[in-house]
Order: C-alpha cells, then structure tokens, then sequence
C-alpha cells in the first residue's frame, strides 16, 4: 500500500471557485502545467478546486526549487502559464487564485486542507464576490517635482534667505546642506502627494493596500516609481475610480507625475490563504 502512495500523482492547485458558479457555468479546456494534458476541476462541497496532475517522480520537490532558482527560461515559462490560467478563469468565476506552484501529495491532501479552511475560505469568497482588484503604480520626474518644491518650499527658502546673509566661504558649506534639505523635501512631496492621492481612491473601493516600490532596473523607465497600491473595486465603481486616475494624470502631467493603472487581475492581494 504504502509503494502505491508513493506513485500517487502531485496536485497542482490554480486556484478555488464556488462550487454553484461551476455548476452553471462549465469549466473550460486549459493546457495543464505540462502541455500535455487539461487542467480538471475536483468539487469539494460547496467549493471546486480547479487542478492538474502532475507526475511525482519528475517533479520531486528537489527538482522544482532546482528549476526555479537555476532555470530563468523554466520558471517564465511555468509562472506566464499559471498566471494565463488564473487570469482566464477570473474572467469567468469568483475565484481564490493560489500562488504558483502551490502542490498537494495527493487529492486527499486536497480536499482536507479545503475542508479545514472552507471557512476562511468562504469569507475570502464573500469579499471578491462582484468585485475586481486593480493596481496603480505612480511615477514621477525628479527633475521636474525638485525644480517645483525649490521654487516653491518655505523650507527651502527660508535656508537660501539665512545662507544670503552669510560669509562666501560658509556659503560654500551651507549651499551643500541647501542641496540636501531640497532632496529630503522632494522625498517628503512625493510620500505626501501619494498617500493623498490613496487615501482618496480609497473612498470608490472596497480596499485598498499599499505595497513595495519598484526600482528602475525593474520598470526599465527612466522616471522613479513612487508609489504602489492595490485597491478592491466593486464592479459598479470601476469606472469612477479609473476616471479619477485619468484626472490626476491630466491635472499633474505637466508637472512630471504619471499614473499607471492594470486590472482587473486575479484577487491575490485580497484573497490570500497563505
């Protein structure tokens, strides 16, 4: 008995839908992690996790972390193809999307760890029913945000008027501490713009969080990320909340700020069972 466990199939788990939205609409025909075969869904009472098999003796739990630590090609292609699927099922479920290679030993294994969790799970379900998750991403022009708070500081002046009335060779010294107070007060703009501008946006959504910025080796643009949040939407209040992003952008453009938002995507940031 115990060889046969051995032999038993991995569970790849994409992510967990209610079991009555699968019931009125059928699951459709996805390639499974391999290409080789289709993802199938497993009900679980009222929850229906959407999964592949995939062969325990190639994808040993050694194989995988040496895959994706030392194989960049492997680990694009795999997460491109869970993300995809993810993406295709929440156009079409309320669905509780699971983080790439989330693995099971075994359909027992499953279905005890759904039945152990159906209540948080249920409450995820209750929160991104009819609701969407969209990102913003804000960016802006060092140059052109320090050339406005130079100008425009009472900081940042009353240190020119006190250096004004110095000696040249203390100017000299305090001309760089000038220097200094403008980039503090550039930074001090940034977070305090931002944060109104979330604070804000937060009045048309069910939630909203904000998360790590990115740098430029990551984004490839030349302008600095300042910010990065993601919001809970409710289907009804999309359009309001992405009129009001495409204000911003039109009011402060000239003045270097960009906006950037995506979605709707899968409800990772609101859904986590981790």
């Amino acid at each position: 008995m115990r060889a046969a466990e051995t032999m038993e199939d991995l569970i790849y788990l994409y992510g967990l839908v209610p079991t009555k939205e699968m019931a009125e609409k059928p699951l459709p025909s996805y390639k499974d992690f391999d290409g080789k075969g289709e993802i199938y869904p497993i009900k679980i009472n009222g929850i229906t996790a959407v999964v592949c098999k995939l062969d325990s003796q190639t994808y040993t739990e050694e194989m995988i972390k040496e895959r994706i630590d030392n194989d960049m090609d492997w680990l694009q292609e795999k997460a491109f193809h869970h993300h995809e699927t993810v993406l295709h099922l929440s156009k079409l479920f309320t669905i509780i999307p699971l983080k790439f290679c989330t693995l099971y030993k075994s359909e027992n294994s499953l279905k005890e760890s759904i039945q152990s969790n159906s209540s948080r799970m249920e409450s995820a379900f209750n929160l991104i029913s009819n609701n969407e998750e969209w990102n913003l991403k804000i960016y802006c022009d060092d140059k052109l945000l320090k050339k406005e708070v130079s100008a425009n500081n009472p900081a940042i002046e009353a240190k020119r008027e006190e250096i004004s009335s110095l000696s040249k060779g203390k100017q000299f010294f305090e001309k760089k501490k000038l220097d200094q107070l403008i980039e503090k007060e550039v930074e001090k703009e940034k977070i305090a713009v931002s944060e109104a501008i979330h604070l804000h946006l937060k009045k048309f959504t069910v939630d909203g969080n904000v998360k790590k910025t990115w740098g430029k080796d990551v984004t490839g643009r030349k302008d600095q990320m300042t910010w990065n949040s993601v919001y809970l939407v409710s289907k009804t209040k999309v359009e309001p909340f992405l009129e009001q992003i495409q204000q911003y952008e039109k009011d402060m453009k000239e003045k270097g700020w960009q906006f950037e938002a995506t979605g709707p995507w899968p409800a990772y940031h609101f859904s986590s069972l981790s």
